[in-house]
């Protein structure tokens, strides 16, 4: 079975990434290849302090267990999907925070990403392609860009409101879009399943 864990990334009070995050596990549950399970991961489930571990990640010697509960919830999947929103042309704290805890958790498996924003969060996908590149995890081409204008519906809400997130109604080109990116994780994901094992050999 290839686990492939979708990371919700957002952890503001009133997130879109949330309503995100669902649609693309249950998308991705509808059309994943067979062997296949795909479960949530929510960054905001753990309440992650800012990085306070003395050692660094790549160490891999954890003194607390908020660190060692992520460390393991994550070292148990093959390839992840990130869910970020961009936040003033990068990635959100939070998510950065939560990926840089660990390392070797991420070594050798398949990402992707959704993102969003107002242009649809890609800036913020294009700073985490660069992280992963130091973690060894393998990020695939395809990507879903969801954008806070056309992917929501604001009718009948107040938009200043700090709560009005707005309904999301993707287009329907998104899940085509996130079919194709799946299919590239899993794949990559199984191809470096060896490469996992021969690492924790050595």
């Amino acid at each position: 079975m290839t686990r492939i864990a979708v990371v919700a990334g957002s952890t503001r009070t009133h997130r879109r990434g949330k309503a995100v995050a669902d649609w693309a596990l249950q998308t991705a549950r509808q059309v994943a290849p067979e062997g296949v399970a795909v479960e949530l991961i929510d960054v905001a489930d753990f309440d992650l302090p800012v990085l306070d571990e003395p050692a660094p990640g790549a160490w891999g010697i954890y003194a607390h267990e908020h660190t060692k509960r992520w460390s393991e919830a994550i070292a148990s999947y093959d390839g992840y999907v990130f869910v970020t929103p961009e936040y003033n042309h990068g990635v959100p704290g939070p998510l950065k925070n939560a990926v840089d805890y660990l390392y070797t958790e991420w070594n050798h498996k398949a990402a992707g990403f959704v993102s969003y924003g107002v242009n649809g969060g890609v800036r913020a996908v294009e700073q985490l392609r660069q992280v992963a590149a130091e973690l060894k995890l393998a990020d695939v081409a395809a990507q879903v860009a969801l954008s806070t204008y056309t992917d929501f519906d604001y009718t009948g809400i107040d938009v200043t409101d700090p709560a009005a997130t707005g309904l999301f109604v993707p287009d329907d080109r998104h899940t085509e879009d996130l079919a194709r990116l799946l299919y590239d994780v899993v794949v990559w994901s199984r191809a470096l399943a060896s490469v996992r094992a021969q690492a924790t050999e050595n």
